[in-house]
């Protein structure tokens, strides 16, 4: 348990961190989702903006620290891959 006045302050930032952190890591997870589904459907206009609004999204993530940059750049770059290849 916290005792002095800072490490209580430490532990309620971290709780907020944490809540603003899981709502976060969650949006990117459903606009990942939303692209999957579509190339799921089979729907390449639909996978294709699906991924124009994941690609943003998932580069917040990398700027806010929730998401690492490499992850977040494979994960777009897969992604655009299976939407490329709908297409053909």
């Amino acid at each position: 348990m916290a005792n002095t006045p800072q490490s209580k302050k430490r532990a309620r930032q971290n709780e907020r961190r944490y809540d603003v952190n899981k709502a976060r890591r969650s949006r990117i997870r459903t606009f990942i989702r939303k692209v999957e589904e579509a190339i799921a459907s089979g729907d390449y206009e639909a996978a294709t903006n699906a991924l124009r609004t994941a690609q943003p999204e998932l580069a917040r993530g990398v700027t806010k620290g929730v998401v690492h940059k490499n992850t977040a750049s494979r994960k777009i770059s897969r992604l655009a891959a299976r939407v490329k290849a709908l297409n053909a």
